[in-house]
């Protein structure tokens, strides 16, 4: 299989370019130069599978024979050491929970197999990756490359921008793990990445790739984990599922769209977005305008300018849907707040990304459809504001336990890319 650079589409490369490279020239994606469409009896087989099985022929579809069926299976199976459980909200609404990782959040499945592609095509040649992260990203990555020999991992996250729970979770590791706290929002970390990735000379010096949901290989894991979402669903309900995504900078709902794509019983999707509202509002009136990013609840989805919407744009142009078909919703904290009380009162403790979701689904579905929200992190990562706005404690899970009480390991940068990048090098030394 091949892949296309979104800005230059001449540019064409493998799986392990694209993996290896993370972004081709001019900052470009990378996108399946194939779109496979499976038969929906091996889509009914598929669904029969066991979650790794299943997942490693969903990729091996995408990546082809670069990888071996062999090799995909047991990589698959040391990244996904986990469940996606479907837990029943109401009779016609219920949440695929995929917080269930080591870091507690969605990140750790594109993470973790990113990490294990990596440690299959390795060099001795040092690599370091860069990203960007909003809260959940960074933890996902810092654990699943954490003590891998020849990699260095270089976080950028915005300061005082992230609970403190995700702080510890990331910023404790050390080791080839750097975290770098910037004197900014999430956008201004992105664009630090960005600047990097256009350094030639840096580009080459230390090597550099990015594990943000710009690498193709963390936006393909993500399909699985919606195959698994409707082998749990009812029967009668594959045929009228809907599925809200909490979505910040959109790779969660391109992988949904991408398992569409092949075929997969998916009526429709809802983009859910918090104030920070480009995509609804695009979709809307069909203007893009980037406003400036603000503070929410749902801090992982606090992006002004979601990097994987041209994915999403293109597979709609190639597919030839119509962005009209696309839902959408933004719900402010307020609504946030009373959307976690309502999930308490239903039995289910939410944090506010997955009560975002919920919100939306709930004002969009049809009478005759089965609703689907996704729970993105585990509601004890945002202690703090779920137990204000639930007035009940949380227990600590056993992996936000161990790390609470540790002294962060975090440098700190203005929004400035001449000192980035002189850290950069002087951590390649």
């Amino acid at each position: 299989m091949k892949f296309y650079n979104l800005k230059d589409n001449h540019q064409q490369v493998s799986f392990i370019q694209a993996l290896t490279q993370g972004l081709g020239k001019q900052q470009g994606l990378f996108f399946p130069l194939e779109l496979p469409v499976l038969e929906s009896t091996e889509i009914d087989h598929l669904l029969k599978q066991d979650f790794v099985t299943r997942s490693s022929r969903i990729l091996s579809t995408f990546i082809g024979d670069e990888i071996t069926p062999e090799i995909m299976q047991k990589k698959v199976k040391a990244a996904f050491t986990f469940p996606a459980p479907l837990t029943t909200i109401s009779e016609k609404i219920a949440v695929l929970e995929l917080f269930h990782g080591p870091t507690l959040a969605f990140k750790d499945f594109g993470a973790r197999f990113m990490a294990q592609m990596l440690a299959t095509v390795a060099t001795d040649k040092p690599v370091t990756i860069l990203t960007a992260t909003s809260g959940d990203t960074g933890a996902a990555v810092a654990h699943a490359f954490y003590g891998l020999q020849n990699v260095r991992v270089v976080i950028l996250y915005p300061r005082g921008k992230i609970s403190s729970l995700q702080e510890k979770l990331f910023c404790t590791l050390g080791g080839n793990i750097d975290t770098v706290a910037i004197d900014g929002d999430f956008d201004a970390c992105q664009t630090l990445v960005k600047q990097s990735f256009d350094d030639t000379e840096i580009r080459q010096k230390v090597n550099l790739n990015s594990a943000n949901s710009i690498n193709i290989s963390r936006l393909l894991a993500q399909i699985c984990y919606y195959f698994e979402a409707v082998a749990q669903c009812p029967q009668e309900a594959r045929d009228q599922l809907v599925i809200a995504v909490p979505s910040g900078n959109f790779g969660n709902l391109t992988a949904g769209l991408l398992a569409k794509s092949l075929g997969l019983p998916i009526k429709r999707f809802i983009a859910a977005t918090n104030a920070n509202d480009t995509v609804p509002r695009f979709l809307s009136s069909g203007k893009w305008q980037i406003n400036p990013t603000v503070a929410t609840l749902s801090n992982a989805m606090d992006v002004s300018a979601p990097n994987n919407w041209p994915r999403v744009e293109e597979l709609f142009r190639r597919k030839k849907w119509s962005l009209q078909d696309l839902a959408y919703g933004a719900v402010s904290d307020k609504t946030t707040q009373d959307a976690m009380r309502e999930l308490a009162t239903l039995g289910y403790i939410s944090e506010p990304h997955a009560a975002i979701a919920y919100q939306v689904l709930r004002e969009k579905l049809h009478q005759d459809e089965f609703g689907l929200f996704l729970a993105t992190a585990h509601p004890a990562k945002f202690k703090e504001s779920v137990e204000s706005i639930l007035q009940q404690q949380l227990p600590l899970p056993e992996a936000l336990a161990t790390r609470i009480n540790l002294p962060l390991l975090s440098h700190y940068l203005p929004v400035d890319y001449a000192q980035l990048r002189a850290f950069l090098l002087q951590q390649s030394q």
